[in-house]
């Protein structure tokens, strides 16, 4: 893309091409935990932190018209287990877009420990997804802290394609009047893959809203864990939380486990929350298969449909679909075609 913006850190090898990055996309990259080049901009910066990991700060008041992808990767120049931790700020009343993706671009075992601390600044609006594509013998354990101000905006899309153990924690603080945050996500398991999706969502405060979609599918003996939290505190009124966890087990041995969860101190609240888990709709294919449609192509229609909901939060129209194109990309593989690869088409 000859209109693509980039921070370009020669090392990277010359087969990896991240086929995820827009017009106008800015680009850094983190390799085995270390930010190799530092951006700065009027609207914002990337930073080392504490050695490893970054400071991501978007300026109060910036409206950052273009994506900021940080692309994180590990490969064979550092093989051992990493634990490190970045800090990003949306200052106040700023807007922006950030994708964050992790990718392993060789086949040695990686086992990463990240910690990402967010604050959303009084009044901010961010969008953020991150895109999990490691492959299929790598650990990654994500731990993010966000603390959300008074009228602050954030909403989190995570799309996890690839990686043999992921586990994703993610606690909240909505600590200001008015404050929004949304948690969505989709996963895609197949093989011995394992999946741990862990949310702690509390409200603090009166007036505030958040949301939870997480939508799997597993495939072969994939594994699916959701813990979902929601605590709303004593003088917490007016509180707007709902949270929900759905899986579509393609095979007779994917295991999906939820705990959903309700810890209310507020007596003026709405609140909601469930958990479903079932196989493909069969009177569904039937009727595709009637009008022609191979089998194969109903039950990737059935599932491209099942995660809709969720890739249709990304607010960014050509992320959706770059997005959109992955997820079905990887379905259509059939769940199993890149057991020896380290990219994963990405």
């Amino acid at each position: 893309m000859t209109d693509t913006k980039y921070t370009y850190t020669p090392e990277i090898p010359e087969v990896f091409r991240c086929r995820v990055p827009l017009p106008g996309t800015l680009q850094a990259f983190v390799n085995n935990g270390v930010l190799r080049e530092p951006v700065e901009n009027p609207s914002f910066s990337l930073r080392p932190y504490a050695g490893m990991g970054m400071e991501f700060r978007v300026e109060p008041g910036h409206k950052v018209e273009d994506t900021i992808q940080v692309i994180s990767f590990r490969d064979s120049s550092d093989t051992s287990d990493i634990d490190f931790s970045s800090r990003v700020t949306f200052g106040k009343e700023s807007s922006s877009s950030t994708l964050l993706c992790t990718h392993t671009l060789s086949l040695d075992k990686f086992n990463t420990q990240e910690v990402i601390d967010i604050r959303a600044e009084y009044g901010s609006r961010s969008h953020i997804a991150v895109m999990q594509n490691e492959h299929n013998d790598s650990s990654h354990k994500l731990k993010i802290n966000i603390s959300v101000e008074e009228g602050a905006f954030i909403r989190i899309n995570f799309i996890t394609l690839h990686g043999a153990l992921l586990e994703n924690e993610v606690i909240v603080k909505l600590e200001g009047k008015g404050a929004v945050c949304e948690l969505n996500g989709a996963y895609l398991m197949d093989g011995a893959q394992v999946i741990k999706t862990n949310v702690m969502m509390n409200h603090l405060v009166p007036e505030c809203y958040s949301s939870q979609l997480f939508k799997g599918i597993l495939d072969d003996s994939a594994k699916a864990y959701f813990s979902g939290r929601i605590v709303v505190a004593k003088d917490a009124q007016k509180t707007q939380a709902y949270q929900a966890n759905h899986n579509l087990l393609i095979s007779e041995t994917a295991k999906a486990y939820a705990q959903p969860q309700l810890e209310i101190y507020a007596d003026d609240v709405k609140c909601s929350h469930g958990a479903t888990s079932g196989r493909l709709d069969e009177m569904g294919l039937f009727y595709m298969r009637s009008r022609g449609i191979p089998v194969a192509e109903a039950k990737l229609l059935q599932q491209l449909a099942f995660v809709y909901d969720v890739l249709e939060k990304i607010e960014n129209e050509h992320l959706r679909q770059r997005l959109h194109d992955l997820v079905e990309s990887r379905l259509r593989g059939e769940f199993g075609h890149c057991a020896n690869c380290s990219m994963n088409c990405c």
